[in-house]
């Protein structure tokens, strides 16, 4: 299970180092790809395949998961985790999450996050504000 989160630093090569307790479950190749709240998402193949398949499950004639579809599937890529266990972000996916040399790694049960890590503290802020009305929410919808 991957939870917990983690500092790390991006290289300037546009590196980041996987932390060492997820790099077996992690695998030699993972998938890269933009993640809602402008993080990036990082799959194993065996939990990629199993959410693009729910997303490929959608209907393509209705515009918004057409839209979402193109989104996530189109910006995923696979990515190569090197022998120190570091994985390359590309241009594209630097820019979209914001990242700068400081970035906090999120497990988040099925996958990882990437995020700036100054946006991080700002979007775990907000959220730890509202946890009670979030798990208020939560229990009127019963998930808990």
């Amino acid at each position: 299970m991957l939870i917990g989160e983690h500092k790390h630093t991006l290289d300037p090569k546009k590196r980041v180092s996987l932390p060492a307790k997820f790099r077996k479950e992690m695998g030699k190749e993972v998938v890269l790809g933009i993640g809602l709240d402008k993080c990036l998402s990082v799959y194993t193949v065996a939990e990629w395949e199993k959410y693009s398949a729910r997303l490929s499950e959608m209907s393509m004639l209705q515009s918004d998961k057409r839209s979402f579809n193109r989104l996530i599937l189109g910006s995923a890529s696979l990515v190569e985790v090197d022998s120190l266990g570091r994985i390359l972000i590309s241009d594209v996916l630097k820019e979209y999450a914001g990242l700068k040399e400081k970035v906090a790694i999120i497990g988040v049960r099925s996958n990882l996050e990437i995020w700036d890590e100054d946006a991080w503290n700002e979007y775990k802020g907000k959220v730890a504000k509202n946890a009670d009305v979030l798990a208020e929410k939560l229990g009127e919808l019963g998930a808990f």
